[in-house]
């Protein structure tokens, strides 16, 4: 079983987390401008996305240039299954939102974190507790009054938009073993937006429109505070469980509904404000009280000579 870390590197994961989930809602925030034709013209999903993965290659890019990463013995396979779940998976959240309720569909897809805490206890070893289930319940209630899912979610598409939460738990799985492989940071972001950007190219090549220049920082933002949030993501997988940090990005639809009243003067009601304070609820409770595991009597004496048996 993965052991736990003490509750200082917890809660140090947990708000990087949050950082992370801000600059996420930053860049759904910045497709959705593209989506309503801001700036210029109504860009379809598909290209919002190869901008996506396109300006994150860019900017990943021109920090291997400097960094100048080494590939000798990269899993390239896990590579490729880690970009091509994550592909797959904002496809079918793409096409499950273009027929049914966006809101049903997002509600749908933010069952996730569930599908990542069975994954990760399945394939990772880690022990998913009691606490981190009570957590994820109280999260998951506030993402439905966030989000107000109607009646209908559960129609045939709805099953593309359950495909899609599954796909995305898988590549959330995929991160945190290439992070427990000591998989450079540099490495796996160069990788996954290089993959991601042939794939999301090529699917966007039929719906192809030219932006105007002043659309393109937009359609930029949206790839840059992308790679922001993976710079973010894979520094908190490499220092804590996936089943335990993975609910906290809840906290996302939290950072969505701000920017809204921020930039759209959207006010948010009630409901709004009760469903983020159970989500952050939801995110604090497992984080707060979870408990590191105890630390064996001759750890020390391991680590002093170099750190013994494995």
């Amino acid at each position: 079983m993965t052991a736990y870390p003490p509750r200082g590197t917890v809660l140090a994961a947990t708000g990087a987390m949050v950082i992370a989930s801000a600059f996420v809602a930053a860049a759904t925030l910045s497709a959705k401008a593209l989506g309503q034709g801001v700036g210029g013209i109504e860009m379809h999903p598909l290209q919002v996305s190869a901008g996506r993965f396109l300006f994150a290659f860019i900017a990943v890019a021109t920090a291997a240039m400097v960094l100048r990463p080494s590939f000798k013995g990269t899993p390239i396979r896990l590579h490729a299954a880690r970009t091509c779940f994550g592909w797959s998976g904002v496809s079918c959240m793409f096409a499950a939102s273009a027929v049914m309720p966006l809101s049903d569909a997002t509600a749908i897809s933010f069952l996730n974190p569930i599908f990542t805490m069975l994954l990760a206890g399945f394939m990772l070893g880690e022990r998913v507790r009691a606490l981190q289930w009570l957590g994820i319940v109280i999260a998951l209630s506030g993402a439905m009054v966030l989000i107000q899912p109607g009646g209908d979610t559960f129609q045939p598409m709805g099953l593309v938009a359950l495909i899609a939460a599954v796909l995305l738990g898988l590549e959330v799985v995929l991160i945190k073993r290439l992070s427990n492989n000591n998989e450079p940071a540099i490495r796996i972001l160069l990788i996954n937006n290089g993959i991601g950007t042939v794939l999301a190219c090529a699917a966007a090549i039929p719906v192809w429109q030219t932006p105007p220049l002043a659309q393109l920082w937009i359609w930029a933002a949206v790839g840059l505070t992308m790679v922001s949030g993976q710079v973010i993501f894979i520094w908190v997988m490499k220092r804590a469980p996936a089943s335990l940090m993975t609910p906290v990005f809840y906290s996302t639809l939290v950072f969505a509904a701000l920017y809204d009243w921020l930039l759209f003067a959207v006010v948010p009601g009630l409901l709004a404000i009760g469903g983020a304070s159970l989500i952050v609820a939801g995110l604090l409770l497992p984080t707060l009280w979870t408990k590191a595991d105890p630390v064996p009597p001759d750890a020390n004496d391991r680590s002093a000579d170099g750190g013994g048996r494995q």
